[in-house]
């Protein structure tokens, strides 16, 4: 970003990435303070303040967790897709996460929500938000979004002579051989990153 911090702002900006990419929500001065071994959080107000005039965040007054990271709204989180539209499309949009989408390489364009089992054996569980980098291309063996007619899943891209297997990560499921023609398919992203969401 072509900003020069501190040691301890470097530092400070580094936990509110950290709960960010956590909880989904900013940390509060206390949290800060506990986490940086120091007993006031006047100190730690110092550093946020230092921080917004150089432009890595922006506070918001008044309210115990009004930190954002500078530069956009958040990485938008994708849950149900409609069948038959856009994954990106707002109404499949649950919220954002205020998050840096370059903490991921490359970086994140949206989080998606995981429906079911069939991603474990990659430790990717029911209720985990993916981290999905979108383009159309993907190498071997890489975990992808792939849609299938009117649904996206998210699987192994084992690409083959004549099409491609998407494989689960769960012996008790079955890969699915794709066919251009026979099915509408397209690659909509590669995962990049999993977010564990407590729901195990």
């Amino acid at each position: 970003m072509g900003i020069r911090l501190t040691r301890r702002q470097a530092e400070i900006l580094g936990l509110i990435r950290e709960a960010l990419a956590e909880t989904g929500a900013p940390p509060t001065r206390s949290e800060l303070a506990a986490a940086l071994g120091v007993r006031s959080a006047n100190a730690v107000e110092e550093h946020l303040r230092a921080l917004e005039r150089k432009g890595a965040i922006e506070l918001t007054r008044g309210t115990a967790r009004g930190i954002r990271l500078s530069g956009g709204a958040g990485v938008p989180v994708i849950g149900r897709v409609a069948a038959g539209s856009p994954t990106l499309a707002e109404e499949s949009v649950e919220r954002r996460i205020e998050l840096d989408p370059r903490l991921f390489n490359p970086v994140a364009d949206y989080f998606l929500r995981v429906r079911g089992n069939s991603m474990t054996g990659a430790g990717i569980l029911d209720g985990d938000l993916v981290a999905v980098h979108r383009t159309a291309e993907a190498r071997r063996d890489q975990i992808v979004v792939a849609r299938l007619d009117d649904e996206v899943t998210v699987k192994r891209y084992r690409p083959a002579r004549g099409g491609a297997w998407l494989v689960p990560e769960n012996p008790e499921m079955e890969p699915l051989w794709v066919r251009p023609g026979e099915r509408q398919f397209a690659l909509e992203g590669v995962v990049v990153g999993v977010i564990r969401t407590g729901g195990v």
